[in-house]
């Protein structure tokens, strides 16, 4: 091959982009004989050429592309702010509506602890059902009332004092499946003063991943003592695990399933509200380990702020199909309905792998108006459900009564999967307005959330070309390098907004991609600790603007994005008519409290907050970042046998690694297709591609990729790959 491009090179002067070799007599010929040309490259770009060998050479015969914006060192972000003034900007700020009127009598601040709701309600509601547990079957696995969740906890807290001998202040692992033990044990922690740190139990399957992260959230948290039932006692123990680490260096480790039968002898409340309430780890898509401090006030704000926008009371059914252990997933299993004392239907995503109709069926059977989910749900059921929409809708399916479907998650829309499902379900009578997605993150775990009373999502087409050099330009549908955009849910109350240039700290206006930054009652105290690099986030609780009004404090999101005033589709409700359309609220925490809920937003436009990427995962090649996201999404299009697709950089080149969902011999067909589909689209050229099988590309719990594991496998060499091209 290295002949033949020594050949035309010095023969002709001219660059190969690609050398694929065929067999003998392959090429496909005209009538006459001769090789005919426009079938070839028909081929050669659908991807059914099947070469034997393949060379891409982009580096040395592509030479025209667009050159980065040149930046000026000279301008500072005052400079910008008069720009965007002269021009007519607007500076990106938003707010949520007002939290409304708080007491602070000794009653109201009585409520500041949850732990202390859940004893009022345990006395004053005791046979008000407040969960239900199901299993795959759509069976009623669990019941809890909010007298029997309390007495549970009680008896939790004492095996803690008598077995565990904790302190105040000790930080005790909760390694529950998804279900009402974790709950119990969260509130039985809460109950003796000790931190819980709830984390996902190993994978029976996989314990040789798992096991390790498992390990290293006890370790990094400080845990001493483990809280556990006999079946994760049971496989951490196991010889299958003592082959991965040493099953005796676990801290004492105690099993809810024995516990005394004894009432505590007293409720342990914090002094303050700013105490630490519990520690909330999760692993960024980066692979960063990250813990944050949640204060009691956090809690409480956090699910006051739930309560107004979802409009949440006793009488409410919500259903929750997803992972309960950190961020908004948590928030909405084990708080929310202890504040405002509604009923939650919580279905475990493990049981919807199995019965892909369960949490469907479940929000039809119970009438729910509000329910919550991950993507990797929605994905179960698009994929799961494609072909028995008919079947459902015989066996009295109906999800008519759905009035919010929020998908929760810590990153920009998937807008093609929300279509997907909002069409593949409207047979069964589910709104298109109902789906909509939240946006939480580190900092803080819920800054937007689709309301009860919201207007539908919207959404907005931005110049992909402008985007890589950090500007918001709207475009019109159907243009050339367009990105549709769907806004992140609406704001919370009480949380305020703003974009900044993450390098300059300046205030963005409305047509600059610039870092979300927050500023919210419920935001996180601070890390707990960052496995990895602190150094770079040590003012990410305390960021300060340098422009402008200099002296608020914001923490900072990590994700980019920009705000977009927009015009509302469908007016709120008004005052009057929510009070006399919402279901009973006599029993309302808000009522004890002396709370007043607020009234819909009835003005004509609002902020719509759009969430484009993580800071952490944008790529910047030649002076312009890119979001992998979208060069994912370009080559996941180019043919039909890629199932997945992700994306990273080693050095200055830029690896792609597609899953083949097909036979071995049509890998080659994809190397040129990915090559070509980059470089036109984005204006890229790919350096290596890596065809593997399907199922290698690493998707966590909440459904997103996990490129830098990937980027780890490919460096050390541990990927089984079907084909790598290093295109030089």
């Amino acid at each position: 091959m290295s002949r033949v491009l020594q050949a035309v090179d010095s023969i002709h002067q001219v660059g190969i982009y690609c050398l694929a070799l065929v067999q003998p007599n392959y090429l496909p010929k005209t009538p006459l004989g001769g090789i005919h040309l426009s079938e070839c490259k028909r081929r050669f770009l659908e991807g059914t050429l099947h070469p034997a060998n393949v060379l891409m050479c982009p580096h040395t015969c592509v030479t025209n592309l667009p050159k980065p914006r040149e930046i000026h060192s000279d301008v500072g972000p005052a400079s910008v702010i008069v720009g965007n003034l002269v021009q007519g900007n607007r500076l990106a700020s938003a707010q949520g509506r007002d939290m409304g009127y708080t007491d602070d009598s000794d009653a109201a601040r009585k409520y500041q602890f949850i732990s202390q709701i859940l004893r009022w309600r345990a006395q004053s509601t005791s046979d008000h059902v407040i969960f239900t547990l199901l299993n795959s079957k759509g069976a009623v696995s669990k019941v809890l009332t909010c007298a029997e969740l309390h007495k549970k906890a009680e008896r939790i807290g004492n095996l803690l004092l008598e077995k565990g001998r904790v302190n105040t202040g000790d930080h005790v692992a909760l390694i529950f499946p998804p279900g009402l033990d974790l709950i119990s044990a969260f509130y039985g922690c809460l109950y003796v003063g000790a931190v819980p740190v709830t984390i996902r139990p190993p994978h029976p399957q996989n314990l040789h991943t798992t096991l390790p992260t498992v390990r290293m959230i006890v370790d990094v948290s400080k845990a001493t003592l483990i809280l556990s039932n006999q079946s994760v006692i049971k496989l951490l123990r196991s010889k299958e695990a003592s082959n991965v680490l040493d099953s005796k260096a676990w801290p004492i480790t105690l099993d809810t399933d024995d516990m005394p039968k004894k009432k505590l002898p007293i409720l342990y409340r914090a002094p303050t509200a700013e105490m630490l309430a519990y520690l909330d780890f999760s692993v960024s898509t980066t692979g960063m380990l990250a813990g944050i401090k949640m204060s009691h006030a956090a809690v409480t704000s956090l699910c006051r702020s739930m309560k107004i926008a979802c409009e949440l009371y006793p009488s409410r059914h919500i259903a929750l199909c997803l992972d309960p252990y950190c961020g908004l997933g948590f928030a909405l299993w084990c708080l929310s309905s202890i504040y405002s004392g509604h009923h939650s239907i919580l279905i475990p995503p493990s049981e919807v792998e199995i019965n892909p109709a369960l949490w469907l069926s479940a929000v039809s059977q119970y009438k729910v108006r509000d329910t919550f989910c991950s993507y990797g749900v929605m994905e179960l059921c698009t994929k799961g459900l494609g072909s028995s929409v008919n079947q459902l809708k015989s066996k009295g399916i109906n999800l008519a009564c759905v009035r919010t479907c929020v998908v929760v998650a810590e990153e920009r829309p998937r807008i093609n999967l929300t279509n997907s499902f909002s069409k593949l379900f409207s047979a069964l009578g589910l709104s298109p307005r109902a789906v909509s997605t939240s946006f939480g993150c580190r900092v803080n775990i819920a800054i937007c959330l689709q309301g009860a009373s919201s207007p539908e999502p919207s959404t907005v087409y931005v110049d992909l070309r402008a985007l890589r050099n950090d500007r918001v330009s709207l475009v019109e549908r159907g243009s050339p390098h367009s990105l549709c955009l769907m806004e992140s849910g609406k704001l919370l109350p009480g949380v305020k907004v703003i974009t900044a240039n993450p390098e300059t700290k300046g205030q963005c206006g409305d047509s600059h991609l610039g870092e979300i930054w927050v500023q919210s009652p419920h935001n996180a105290s601070g890390y707990f600790t960052i496995y990895g690099d602190e150094s770079d986030y040590a003012d990410h609780f305390s960021a300060q603007l340098v422009t402008g009004n200099t002296g608020e404090v914001y923490a900072r999101t990590g994700y980019l994005g920009f705000l977009r005033r927009t015009e509302i589709s469908a007016t709120g409700t008004s005052c009057e008519e929510s009070m006399l359309t919402r279901d009973s609220d006599t029993d309302s925490l808000a009522s004890a409290c002396g709370s007043v809920g607020m009234a819909a937003d009835t003005h004509d436009t609002h902020d719509a907050v759009f969430v484009v990427g993580a800071l952490d995962e944008t790529i910047m090649l030649r002076g312009m970042r890119y979001h992998p996201i979208d060069i994912e999404n370009s080559v996941m299009r180019c043919h039909k046998k890629i199932a997945e697709c992700a994306v990273f950089t080693w050095t200055n080149l830029l690896v792609v690694v597609v899953e083949l969902d097909g036979n071995d011999s049509e890998a080659l067909n994809l190397v040129p297709l990915v090559t070509n589909t980059v470089l036109e689209e984005h204006h890229l050229i790919v350096g290596v591609v890596v065809v593997v099988d399907p199922g290698v590309v690493p998707i966590n719990s909440r459904g997103e990729k996990q490129r830098m594991h990937l980027r780890d496998g490919f460096l050390s060499d541990q990927i089984d790959a079907i084909y790598i091209a290093y295109n030089m």
